[in-house]
């Protein structure tokens, strides 16, 4: 008895070729478990029958295609870098080199059509003459390595630095006439240009030369240029090696003599209030004996209590500290340049930062915005290595104007201190309003001793009664242009009397508050103010 086909079923499914040869929808595919329903997916196959057809692709094998697609990509790009790198090669030839090439086509040309032998030879040879010039320079000009050394890489306003310049050749072939060419910022000076002549496989040249500066910031160097060049002038190839250096110009630093203005007596000066450590005294905390440490320190109730041998551990001394507050805002300075009352007021504070360093004093930097340098989030204070002052002198390197209005910032910084824990205070203030005077003298109550220096352009002339110092309109120094800064008769004058009311103001409220406060500013010796702040102190009194 023949078998019966189950309900439902239809004729056996044919798969159907399509003109991509993807498996397409047939009839009665729908009744196969699994089967296609159709579109570019299914050939009515039972699941696990074989892979489907829209899976495959043209190539057969799955990513076939892709692979075969970026393969070919990097074959292009292969072929067009080195179209590139030819291009490049071939562009380097000189006038004489372009002559020589164009002299070979021409003597080539004419040999075949005449057809004399000799002159085709003598067509080669100069044909071939700048190619092989331009192979081998292309293939040299990877082998020439460049470096760049500076001494020293730290430099103070309108000092002088100098960059050495090292070139060595490590390949096998001597190079050809060498002309190096350094990029620097045009504020120190012309770019410096060299010519090295033949150097030996193997071989090295240093040059150098010398930059100066009359305004602080940061400044790359690089990148170095040379350009070699074949021994017969044929071809001329330019490579820019990709290393940079930083040149790093600081404010000008002057020596100040030690005074006595003390913030915290630990440090040095009259030493009244000095700690017990400073006297030989040792702390009851006991510790384990260590190796070395002095018998006669040996804490004997210490001792017997723990079963070992405790000696008594030193008190480490409390570090005098100190603050220096520096005014960045640009209102509250009127020039700019390197002769200007800010430039004044940055060079005097990183003075005052190197000084209390080399004293023995933990310094930290703040400006107006509320930063602090050291520390994270500008808390504690740094110590008297050279990294801590090379730290603080970058920064006032780097530093320019703000944009704020007040010096709240500042003031909520040394708010959270207790009343005389911040040690010395030594503020550079630009011109304050009354109510931005008012705010800075509130920070003497966190301080055990202030000091601050108000500093405006122009403000020689008129602290000439307390102070010497001689400057021009502009605020520079020596003799300067008198049409530079002209201004309508009588003008000047009141501008200088206008300034001087206001800094009169401000002095008088700062040391109302006890702040020893002093004029300060372009014309003025920073190291004449700072004793004369010091005799100020020991006198108790106003200027």
């Amino acid at each position: 008895m023949p078998e019966r086909p189950a309900p439902g079923a239809g004729p056996p499914a044919q798969p159907v070729r399509g003109a991509g040869g993807r498996g397409e929808a047939t009839h009665g595919a729908g009744n196969v478990p699994g089967g296609g329903t159709g579109g570019t997916g299914g050939s009515g196959q039972a699941p696990g029958e074989g892979p489907v057809g829209g899976a495959v692709g043209a190539g057969g094998a799955p990513g076939a295609g892709t692979a075969a697609g970026a393969a070919g990509a990097d074959a292009s790009g292969a072929k067009a870098k080195k179209r590139g790198k030819l291009r490049t090669a071939l562009g380097g030839l000189t006038t004489r080199g372009r002559s020589f090439l164009a002299a070979g086509v021409a003597a080539g040309v004419c040999a075949y059509v005449l057809g004399q032998t000799d002159l085709l030879r003598v067509g080669m040879l100069l044909a071939a003459l700048p190619l092989v010039c331009v192979l081998v320079l292309y293939r040299t000009r990877y082998r020439v390595a460049g470096s760049r050394r500076l001494t020293p890489a730290r430099v103070t306003v309108r000092s002088e630095a100098r960059v050495h310049l090292r070139v060595d050749n490590v390949s096998r072939l001597p190079t050809g006439l060498l002309m190096l060419e350094d990029r620097v910022p045009y504020v120190l000076g012309p770019r410096p240009r060299f010519v090295l002549d033949r150097v030996e496989p193997g071989g090295q040249r240093e040059v150098s030369y010398r930059v100066r500066s009359d305004m602080r910031g940061s400044y790359p160097m690089g990148p170095l240029q040379l350009r070699l060049s074949d021994p017969f002038g044929m071809c001329e190839l330019t490579r820019s090696f990709s290393t940079f250096d930083t040149l790093m110009v600081v404010p000008r630093t002057v020596p100040l003599p030690p005074v006595r203005l003390t913030g915290d007596a630990t440090g040095y000066g009259d030493g009244r209030h000095r700690s017990l450590a400073l006297a030989g005294e040792d702390d009851v905390i006991p510790r384990g004996y260590r190796h070395g440490d002095d018998l006669r320190r040996v804490h004997w109730r210490s001792t017997a209590r723990y079963g070992e041998l405790m000696v008594r551990r030193e008190e480490q001394p409390q570090k005098a500290r100190g603050t220096v507050l520096l005014d960045t805002r640009r209102r509250a300075y009127g020039g700019s340049g390197p002769d200007s009352a800010f430039e004044w007021a940055v060079s005097a504070a990183a003075s005052v930062c190197i000084h209390l360093l080399e004293r023995g004093y933990g310094v930290r930097l703040l400006t107006d915005t509320g930063t602090m340098v050291p520390g994270p989030e500008g808390v504690g204070f740094a110590g008297d290595s050279s990294d801590t002052a090379g730290l603080l002198l970058d920064t006032l390197a780097l530093l320019g104007h703000s944009e704020q209005q007040d010096m709240a910032y500042a003031y909520d910084m040394l708010r959270g201190a207790a009343a005389g824990q911040e040690g010395l205070l030594v503020a550079f203030l630009g011109d304050l309003d009354e109510a931005q005077a008012v705010t800075v003298s509130r920070m003497r109550q966190r301080t055990n001793r202030a000091v601050a220096f108000c500093c405006t352009d122009g403000t020689a002339g008129a602290a000439a009664g307390g102070t010497t110092g001689a400057t021009t309109a502009g605020g520079a120094t020596g003799a300067a242009d008198p049409s530079a800064n002209w201004q309508p008769p009588g003008a000047s004058s009141a501008a200088t009397a206008g300034d001087g009311a206001g800094t009169d103001e401000s002095l008088r409220v700062l040391r109302e508050a006890g702040w020893t406060a002093l004029r300060g500013g372009p014309g003025l010796s920073l190291e004449t103010l700072w004793q004369e702040a010091d005799e100020l102190v020991v006198r108790g009194t106003d200027p």
